[in-house]
C-alpha cells in the first residue's frame, strides 16, 4: 500500500530538454532532481515525473487539435489557496493554457475546478481543486 512517503512515478516524452526544463522547473516550480543527456527528473509536487528525451514527431500536433480525453495527467490540490497560487503563477509566467479555469459538475458532489497546461512537447496537465476534499479519489 502506498503511503505518504512514498512517490509516485510518471514518465513522459519530452522533444526538447531545456524547454522542459523551462517549461516545469522556471514556469510551473517543480525542482530539478536530475538531469542526463537523454532525460530529466523533476520533483513535481511531491511526485517524480521524468521526461525522456524523444524523437519529435515530423508535425507535433498544435495545441488547438489536441484531445485532452483520454491522455492527459496532473495534480489535484486539497487546498484551494494552492491552486488559485499555481493559476496565478501560470497566467504571470504566460504558461500556455489548453483549457483556462471552468467549474465542472456543478451541483454535483464532485463539482471542482478545473485547468489545463499544456507542456512544450504537447503533454496536456490538468490541476484541479474539488470544493470537497473527499472527491479527490
Amino acid at each position: 500500500m502506498r503511503e505518504s512517503r512514498d512517490v509516485f512515478h510518471l514518465a513522459i516524452p519530452a522533444y526538447d530538454l531545456d524547454e522542459t526544463v523551462d517549461f516545469y522547473v522556471t514556469k510551473l516550480g517543480g525542482k530539478l532532481a536530475r538531469r542526463y543527456d537523454d532525460r530529466v527528473t523533476i520533483d513535481f509536487f511531491g511526485d517524480q515525473l521524468v521526461c525522456h528525451l524523444s524523437e519529435a514527431p515530423a508535425e507535433v500536433t498544435p495545441m488547438k487539435d489536441l484531445a485532452m480525453y483520454p491522455r492527459h495527467f496532473g495534480v489535484t490540490f486539497r487546498e484551494k489557496e494552492d491552486f488559485d497560487a499555481l493559476y496565478q503563477l501560470c497566467k504571470q509566467r504566460d504558461v500556455p493554457l489548453f483549457s483556462d479555469v471552468k467549474l465542472r459538475f456543478e451541483g454535483k458532489v464532485e463539482v471542482h475546478q478545473t485547468f489545463v497546461a499544456c507542456d512544450p512537447s504537447s503533454n496536456l496537465i490538468e490541476f484541479k481543486h474539488y470544493v470537497d476534499h473527499r472527491m479527490m479519489y
